[in-house]
């Protein structure tokens, strides 16, 4: 997880993000990233940078094959946990993102997708 914060920190600083779109950014990456590996047993994560008109963006998409998750929108919910965690990181990482999706099958794997826009 550290080695994830510090590509997407590199990344948003190149891109021109202020330090508190960086910490933003960095602390979604944080939180999906350490899901895919307790939930998802690892994955990959996939960073791009983008570009529509005068703005620049970040998006980083993680994908696991792990168990999937079985009902989105209570995932979603703070305080929701499927272990002894507080059941922040999805809906935490929500709201530090501009753009947010999660796409899952159950026995299949998790697709999490999050755009930070400068």
């Amino acid at each position: 997880m550290v080695r994830v914060r510090q590509i997407v920190r590199r990344w948003a600083v190149e891109l021109g993000f202020g330090l508190v779109d960086q910490t933003k950014i960095v602390t979604a990456a944080s939180e999906i990233a350490r899901n895919t590996v307790d939930y998802g047993g690892g994955g990959e994560v996939l960073v791009e940078s983008l570009s529509e008109n005068a703005r620049r963006g970040l998006r980083l998409v993680f994908e696991d094959k792990g168990p999937g998750i079985q009902n989105i929108d209570e995932a979603l919910k703070d305080g929701f946990t499927t272990s002894r965690g507080l059941g922040l990181g999805l809906g935490g990482a929500r709201r530090l993102a501009t753009e947010f999706s999660v796409e899952s099958r159950p026995g299949e794997g998790t697709r999490v997708s999050l755009t930070r826009w400068k």
